[in-house]
């Protein structure tokens, strides 16, 4: 089922990524690619992203919602990459989880997206809707379902796992 099946977001590095993931929150993949190709010409490093002033920053992302919660977190998760970890997007789901605005969904489709690191079992609405249904859990927590998804999914399937219940969720 759905073999070539892959991240939507569109993105050149994994700070990119995790950039898109974070504006992807109550938005679509469609409306966060039609934003993102501004803002990397703007600010195209974490460097340019911490320099940037969240109020000005909001506007140019209004139309993904959230703007000004998302705009505090891209500055904050920044500045956190370039003061802590030069720049870097870190390669592990505990420094991932320090970074404004990233918990386990966003820290899951950076390391499985950009680094090929099977940490966990992305859970989006998709994901969480779909499983349900396949009576795969009955859980409504995306932490909790995450778990359950683990346990019965081998590590090696996650990443791809994720996508193609995401793509079969669309």
């Amino acid at each position: 089922m759905y073999p070539a099946a892959r991240c939507a977001l569109e993105h050149r590095n994994p700070w990119e990524l995790l950039v898109a993931t974070i504006l992807s929150a109550q938005c679509t993949d469609k409306r966060v690619n039609q934003v993102t190709p501004g803002l990397f010409a703007k600010y195209p490093t974490p460097r340019d992203f911490a320099a940037a002033k969240p109020e000005v920053l909001s506007q140019e992302i209004r139309s993904t919602g959230f703007f000004n919660n998302k705009a505090k977190s891209l500055v904050g998760a920044a500045k956190k990459i370039v003061g802590e970890f030069g720049g870097r997007v870190p390669k592990t789901m505990d420094e991932l989880l320090t970074i404004p605005g990233a918990a386990r969904k966003t820290a899951n489709v950076v390391l499985g997206t950009a680094y090929g690191i099977a940490s966990g079992v992305v859970v989006d609405t998709h994901v969480q809707r779909v499983s349900r249904r396949l009576d795969l859990t009955r859980e409504t927590d995306p932490v909790k379902i995450e778990r359950d998804l683990m346990k019965i999914i081998p590590p090696e399937r996650w990443i791809l796992f994720s996508h193609q219940l995401i793509h079969h969720g669309r």
